[in-house]
């Protein structure tokens, strides 16, 4: 029997953290790493195993010096601190064992200290693993060469977490997308052929959240949900049923690609199934770059960009977007354009970054071929691609004003308004309809959410003028006289202070948020 600890690394402040607003929700953490529950509950019986996430918790080091094995997993974003974390480790003697996006693309990142590494998946390549050391006899790499049948596996252990720790709980659907984006490392990682599990997974796995954690929210982690649309609609259908049985429980968050728009029974499905909120890869308003980066599903005949997003806003859902600043056919017009296209687009949260070309993919070959790549592990200008049109204090600076303008109060409360006091999401017409005794509770429980975040915004926000502009937003949301839309307009105030607060950083240091 092995006694096992596995880490999950602080994170770096950061867009999608919400560092800044987890004390106004009253939360230690947005959501939970996927990864660790899944491997807890693929772990043998005969084995103890503990789960730390370190956003939420430190680390007990006493405690990992005890442990048989310690694994660390982690993201790209993560990757100074895994390495911090494993020097402590290896320090206290510990057998470390390391997977995850970062290991997986850069390998021999965390050499020597890692006794054991995890490339890709690692459904099947954890259990043999830890067979192998049972009987004495690990290997230093293991690397799951065949793709992880997902309809088998088991429920994540989200008993071995504080779930209440989290704002929002986290289910993955699929695995891979069908598309070729150039800088994306996803279909590196998990390849081209959308796998989904079964609905009866996916809702064993709804339920526990629900009825054993009592998570209400629920992100769908998946990077692109409708990579197969014909198995998504069948879940989505299974999906719908169950929410109607149990009165709507659950409030979903996901991702998807933007050919989303173009088909109407998929939107009126995700909106029946009570998905509020996608987020979609816009990239960039400029078509050169599409098709450059190969974001050709971007360019597909059916309206432009702004048009498919007013289709999918008018189906009942927001549009979170990502954007790209820094292709190669990104002029010096390219930071007004962006900041344009959000505007007219009323994309309210939106997740702006500097091209990064992660290693692996095919982006990160062509740019290494051409020299165009910053070798620094920590680059100075927050990015590793150097521009092809632009210079990278102009690439640096230009999307610091980008980030500045967007999330400027006007700007951003602007947008809020278009979208839910004078568009199309502020009847709420399309979220599910409820017994009279379920829609009672569910605008009780609003109205308490929204009075919990508007307190804290009043006593832990020091700025004034940022007070003044809250309070302005919730005064028009109380005379809407809807508890929801209170409560999702105090969420926009709670998610503003956050990305203020991150630019205000930036600009004090000059430096990017890092994203590579």
């Amino acid at each position: 029997m092995a006694d096992i600890v596995l880490i999950n690394p602080k994170f770096e402040a950061s867009f999608w953290g919400l560092e800044y607003a987890l004390d106004l929700l009253g939360v230690k953490a947005n959501l939970p790493v996927a990864a660790l529950p899944l491997l807890a509950a693929l772990t043998p019986a005969e084995h103890r195993i503990e789960l730390i996430d370190e956003n939420v918790e430190p680390i007990d080091y006493g405690r990992c010096a005890r442990a048989d094995i310690v694994g660390v997993t982690g993201m790209s974003v993560q990757r100074f601190r895994m390495r911090e974390i494993i020097a402590e480790l290896k320090r206290r003697g510990c057998f470390v064992v390391v997977g995850g996006p970062w290991v997986t693309v850069q390998e021999d990142y965390f050499d020597p200290e890692a006794d054991a590494i995890f490339v890709g998946e690692a459904e099947m390549t954890w259990p043999q693993f830890l067979s192998d050391w049972s009987a004495g006899r690990p290997t230093r790499r293991y690397e799951q060469l065949q793709r992880t049948d997902v309809t088998q596996l088991p429920v994540p252990r989200h008993d071995l977490l504080n779930m209440s720790d989290y704002a929002f709980g986290s289910v993955q659907f699929s695995r891979g997308c069908p598309f070729t984006c150039e800088f994306c490392d996803i279909i590196v990682t998990f390849g081209r052929k959308p796998r989904l599990k079964t609905s009866r997974q996916i809702i064993a796995e709804l339920d526990s959240l629900w009825r054993r954690h009592r998570v209400t929210k629920v992100f769908i982690v998946d990077d692109n949900l409708i990579g197969n649309k014909k198995e998504t609609k069948a879940i989505l259908r299974d999906l719908l049923a169950w929410q109607q049985q149990n009165s709507f429980p659950l409030l979903f968050f996901t991702q998807a690609s933007i050919d989303l728009a173009d088909d109407p029974e998929l939107l009126a499905l995700m909106s029946a199934v009570n998905i509020r909120i996608v987020f979609v890869g816009v990239e960039t308003p400029n078509e050169a770059s599409l098709r450059e980066t190969k974001k050709l599903q971007n360019l597909r005949a059916g309206g432009s960009l702004v048009e498919k997003i007013h289709r999918i806003q008018a189906a009942g859902l927001e549009v979170w977007s990502g954007q790209i600043i820094g292709f190669d056919h990104d002029g010096l017009d390219i930071f007004d354009r962006q900041v344009a296209f959000l505007q007219e687009a009323r994309i309210i949260t939106s997740m702006v970054g500097m091209l990064s070309a992660i290693p692996k993919t095919p982006l990160h070959t062509r740019l290494a071929r051409e020299g165009r790549l910053d070798e620094a592990d920590r680059p100075v200008n927050g990015t590793n691609v150097i521009p092809l049109q632009l210079d990278r204090d102009q690439l640096s600076q230009g999307y610091l004003r980008v980030m500045q303008t967007i999330y400027a109060p006007e700007a951003y409360f602007e947008r809020v308004k278009q979208l839910y006091l004078q568009g199309p999401l502020g009847t709420l017409e399309h979220w599910p309809e409820r017994s009279w005794l379920d829609a009672l509770r569910q605008n009780g429980t609003a109205l308490m959410q929204a009075a919990f975040i508007v307190l804290r915004l009043e006593t832990r926000v020091r700025d004034r003028a940022l007070r003044r502009v809250y309070r302005t937003m919730i005064g028009e949301a109380l005379r809407r006289h809807s508890p929801l839309l209170l409560h999702i307009l105090a969420m926009k105030c709670a998610m503003h202070y956050h990305a203020i607060r991150l630019v205000r950083d930036m600009a004090a240091s000059r430096m990017p948020v890092n994203t590579f």
